[in-house]
C-alpha cells in the first residue's frame, strides 16, 4: 500500500527535523512538508561539520534521496546500503544519530561510515567504495532463499564508484539473476577529486541525450530509468513507489549536485569534500597557518616527484582516484601525458604500472596504504613475482585518526614483506623520503614500496640535496649501553624527543629505514651490546617490523630481552591520532614508561 494514502501532517511547527529521530517519524509527515525537511537537514549538516569537521559535500548531495528512500521504503527491514558511506550523513540524522551526530568522527562517538554495529539502519560497513552492489545482491539472495520475497533491497553508489571493477563484476552477476535489487545511481560527476574514464563520457552523454541508442544498463539487463532530478522530492518519490512494484534488477539514474545548497561547496567540490572547519553562513575556510608549519608528506612527495621526472623522462605517476589526496596532481598538471588517474581501481593501477615496468619505464604508483590491500594479488602476482621495478608509494601509511578502522594503514609493513622481491622502505622525514624517492629512480633491480604517514613532516626545509641511499642500511642516530630503541619511519622523530628526558649514555635509538632487508649488520651490533631492544612501529604487531627483527635476533641467537610496541590484534577505533595512538601505547608516553620499567630492572 502507497505511504501517500490518508497522510496526516502531524507537525506544524517551525521545525520539522526536532520531531524526527527515525523513518517511522519521517514517514507520518505529508509529501508537502518533505523539501522543508531537506532545507533543515542540509542546514544541520553543515552547522555541525562547518565545527566539527568531517566529509561535507558527498551527504549535502544526498539530502532529498535520503529522504525520499526512507520514506519510500520500509527501512530497516528493507535493506539500504550507502556506497561509499561519504554520503551517508543525513541517513545518520534520520536514523536515530541525529542527538549524537556532533560526536561524529571523535573519540567515542559515531563513525564517519555506515556500521552494522552502529545502527540497525546501517545494512554494511561501506569505508571504501564500490562494494554495494555485491553486498546488496548477497542480501538478495539471502531474503529469497528464506522465502521473503517482499523485502525490498537498495544499494545507492556514486557515478566514480560504480567505475570500480568490484563494482561492474557484481553488475554482472546482478544482471543474470532475477534478484529483486535496486541500484541507484548517484550522478554527480565526481568522487573525491572529478571521475574520469570512459564511463563518465558515456553517463554525460545520457545526461545530454547525445548517447549512443542501446543502453549499457540495459545491456546488462537492468531495467533503467532516468535520469531524474535527485534534488526534486516530487520526481523521486512517484518514481521510488513505481520501483517498489517492479520485480528484478533495476536501476535509477538520478542527478545530483555534490555540496548542494552552499555554494562555495558547489563551486570548490574538491575542496569541500572534507574542508575542516568553516563559517557555517558564508563558507568560507577558516584562515590557514600552512605556512608556518612543515609541508605535508603528500606533497613532499608531490612535488619531489615533478623534480625528478624534469630529469628522468622515464619516470610516470599512476593514482587510483587520488590525484588531490596523494599530490600527483602536481605531475599532472606539468607532465600531463606522463601522469595518469586511473579512476577507482587499485587492481587495475598496480598492474599498469607493471606493464610499464616491462617496458623501461619508471612508474610511481601511488596509493593510500588501505586501498593497496585491495590490490594485493596484483602485487604479488604481476610486480613482485616477475620482478618487475614499480616503486609503490604508500600514502597514509599508519594511523591515519578520524576515518578509523577503514582508513587506517597499519597492515602494509606485515602484508608486504612476506612477498619475496620487494623491499619496503620507511623515511623517518621529509630528506629521507626525497632520498628513497631518488634512489628508487636510479634503477632498481626490484619492486620497491616507500611508506610514509598522513599528516607534516618536521623540516621547514624540506627541499635538500637528493642522495642515493643503500637498500637495507639503518642509521644510529644516539649511541647508548643498556637500551636499543628501533624506530620506524615517522615515528621515529617522536621517540627523539621522548628519549631526550633519559639520561645520556643509557639509551641508543636507531632509524632503521628498511623493513626489509632489515640491517642485519647494525642488529648484530645491537644485540651484542644493549641489554634491551625495544622495537616499536605503527603498524600491527602481528607479522610487522618487530616480528621482523624477532626472526632476525632468533636467527642470531640473541638471548636478551626484545619488547615489540606496535598495534595489538584487533581493529582501532576512530579519534584523533594522537587520541588513537595513546590508546594503541606506542606514543611517546608509551615507550617513556617502558624504558623506566626496563631502567629498573
Amino acid at each position: 500500500m502507497s505511504h501517500f494514502s490518508d497522510r496526516i501532517q502531524f507537525y506544524p511547527l517551525k521545525n520539522l527535523l526536532e520531531h524526527i529521530s527515525s523513518p517511522d517519524e519521517l514517514r507520518r509527515l505529508d509529501p508537502d512538508d518533505l523539501p522543508r525537511l531537506a532545507k533543515e537537514t542540509r542546514g544541520f549538516i553543515i552547522d555541525i561539520v562547518a565545527t566539527k569537521e568531517g566529509h561535507l559535500g558527498a551527504s549535502l548531495g544526498t539530502v532529498e534521496l535520503t529522504i525520499a528512500l526512507h520514506y519510500v521504503f520500509d527501512t530497516p527491514d528493507d535493506k539500504l546500503i550507502w556506497d561509499v558511506g561519504h554520503q551517508a550523513y543525513g541517513h545518520k540524522i534520520l536514523t536515530g544519530r541525529k542527538s549524537i551526530f556532533d560526536t561524529n568522527r571523535q573519540l567515542g562517538g559515531i563513525s564517519g561510515f555506515p556500521r552494522r554495529t552502529e545502527s540497525e539502519y546501517d545494512a554494511f560497513g561501506t569505508g571504501h567504495s564500490s562494494t554495494s552492489i555485491s553486498a546488496i545482491l548477497g542480501m538478495a539472495i539471502a531474503s529469497r532463499l528464506q522465502e521473503n520475497t517482499e523485502r525490498q533491497h537498495i544499494a545507492v553508489i556514486g557515478d566514480a564508484s560504480i567505475a570500480s571493477g568490484m563494482a561492474f563484476e557484481a553488475l554482472n552477476h546482478l544482471g543474470s539473476t532475477d534478484a529483486n535489487v535496486l541500484v541507484i545511481l548517484n550522478d554527480n560527476a565526481i568522487g573525491i577529486d572529478p571521475s574520469v574514464g570512459a564511463l563518465k563520457k558515456y553517463l554525460t552523454n545520457v545526461k545530454k541525450g547525445t548517447a549512443k541508442e542501446e543502453n549499457i544498463f540495459e545491456c546488462l539487463n537492468l531495467a533503467y530509468t532516468g535520469p531524474i532530478d535527485g534534488h526534486d522530492i516530487s520526481q523521486l518519490l512517484p518514481e521510488l513507489e513505481r520501483l517498489k512494484s517492479v520485480r528484478g534488477p533495476r536501476l535509477l539514474h538520478v542527478i545530483t549536485t555534490k555540496g548542494k545548497g552552499l555554494e562555495k561547496a558547489e563551486i570548490d567540490q574538491v575542496t569541500y569534500h572534507a574542508p575542516g572547519r568553516f563559517d557555517r553562513f558564508s563558507g568560507e575556510r577558516e584562515p590557514s597557518t600552512d605556512n608556518e608549519l612543515p609541508l605535508k608528506y603528500q606533497d613532499v612527495f608531490g612535488h619531489t616527484l615533478v623534480e625528478l621526472a624534469e630529469n628522468n623522462p622515464k619516470i610516470t605517476g599512476i593514482t587510483p582516484a587520488m590525484p588531490t589526496g596523494s599530490s600527483l596532481k602536481y605531475m599532472m598538471a606539468e607532465f600531463p601525458k606522463r601522469a595518469f588517474d586511473v579512476g577507482i581501481a587499485e587492481q587495475h593501477a598496480v598492474t599498469l604500472a607493471a606493464g610499464m615496468a616491462t617496458q623501461g619505464l619508471m612508474p610511481f604508483c601511488v596509493i593510500y596504504s588501505t586501498f593497496l590491500q585491495r590490490a594485493y594479488d596484483q602485487v604479488i602476482h604481476d610486480v613482485a613475482l616477475q620482478n618487475l621495478p614499480v616503486i609503490f608509494c604508500i600514502d597514509r601509511a599508519g594511523i591515519v585518526g578520524q576515518d578509523g578502522a577503514t582508513h587506517n594503514g597499519i597492515y602494509d609493513m606485515a602484508y608486504l614483506r612476506c612477498i619475496p622481491n620487494l623491499v619496503l622502505f620507511a623515511p623517518m622525514n621529509e630528506t629521507e623520503l626525497r632520498n628513497g624517492m631518488f634512489t628508487a629512480q636510479l634503477g632498481l633491480p626490484h619492486p620497491i614500496a616507500i611508506r610514509y604517514p598522513r599528516g607534516r613532516g618536521v623540516q621547514q626545509e624540506w627541499r635538500t640535496t637528493f642522495e642515493t641511499i643503500e637498500i637495507g642500511s639503518s642509521r644510529e642516530l644516539r649511541k647508548g649501553s643498556k637500551i636499543a630503541i628501533l624506530s620506524i619511519g615517522h615515528i621515529g622523530n617522536s621517540i627523539a624527543e621522548a628519549i631526550e628526558a633519559f639520561e645520556a649514555g643509557q639509551i641508543g635509538h636507531y632509524d632503521m629505514r628498511f623493513v626489509k632487508p632489515l640491517d642485519k649488520k647494525r642488529l648484530y651490533t645491537i644485540f651484542e651490546h644493549y641489554d634491551f631492544v625495544i622495537s616499536i612501529e605503527d603498524g600491527c604487531k602481528a607479522g610487522g617490523f618487530g616480528s621482523a627483527v624477532l626472526e632476525i635476533a632468533n636467527e642470531m641467537g640473541h638471548a636478551n630481552k626484545l619488547i615489540i610496541m606496535g598495534i595489538d590484534d584487533l581493529f582501532l577505533e576512530h579519534g584523533t591520532a594522537g587520541e588513537v595512538r595513546h590508546l594503541a601505547k606506542i606514543d611517546a608516553e608509551a615507550l617513556k614508561n617502558r624504558i623506566k620499567i626496563l631502567l629498573d630492572e
